[in-house]
């Protein structure tokens, strides 16, 4: 796919000159080095690269759950860098979805009580969020595995469980980062089949991380991220 796909709507998420980069003993490792990024509300795009290339970390600064070493992103024209702790936790909690490699659900909790943990840290009515989970759960596949815990489900199906607990609060952007990555391909075609679905269905921004190009093929508008920096041009 090009990454010159015209626009879904006006632009959501921008990255202006991101760098990042960590302390390592006497020295500092650059991960990323000048990204400018425009992401637009509505879109599905797929940041394709080798392990190494900086993916991970572009996706944590966008969301918020990291900050950048220099540069700034801008939220619906609000500058996450201004935000306070409080408001920074806030947005992620209610404007962001995320989806890991590693599921990250809690093994003591049943599925629908993974789904629930967002909202309830929103403060949302327990009735509500049980109810908000169960339809969830029902639209990934799980109706009948809403009580099992993630020690008794197959690596697609946590998954599946953590992509409805993104979505629970309705989110505006949701990020997946290598949400394939622990997956066998056929299982790993069917979670990115219900990502697209679910981004279509839905109207959401679809940013999703991936090594794999044929995972990156199924989005609309694909970008490399090599060595810290994007090359493809499609800003």
């Amino acid at each position: 796919m090009s990454d010159a796909t015209p626009a879904a709507g006006p632009p959501l998420l921008v990255a202006r000159d991101v760098h990042k980069s960590y302390p390592l003993e006497q020295r500092a490792v650059e991960v990323l080095r000048g990204v400018n990024l425009t992401i637009h509300a509505g879109s599905f795009t797929a940041l394709r690269g080798a392990s190494g290339a900086g993916k991970s970390t572009l996706l944590h600064i966008l969301g918020g759950l990291d900050t950048p070493s220099r540069g700034e992103i801008e939220f619906t024209g609000q500058r996450l860098g201004a935000l306070s702790a409080r408001a920074l936790a806030g947005f992620r909690n209610r404007k962001v979805g995320f989806v890991f490699q590693a599921y990250h659900l809690l093994p003591d909790l049943e599925a629908i009580e993974n789904v629930c943990l967002p909202a309830r840290m929103a403060r949302v009515p327990v009735a509500i969020a049980e109810a908000r989970a169960r339809d969830l759960l029902g639209r990934v596949g799980l109706a009948h595995r809403l009580h099992h815990r993630p020690v008794e489900l197959s690596g697609g199906e946590q998954q599946r469980v953590a992509i409805a607990r993104a979505l629970i609060n309705d989110p505006i952007l949701l990020l997946a980062d290598e949400p394939t990555g622990n997956l066998d391909s056929h299982t790993g075609s069917e979670i990115i089949d219900l990502l697209c679905a679910l981004q279509a269905e839905r109207g959401m921004t679809l940013v999703l991380a991936t090594h794999d190009a044929h995972v990156a093929a199924r989005a609309p508008r694909v970008l490399d991220l090599l060595d810290g920096q994007i090359v493809s041009n499609g800003s």
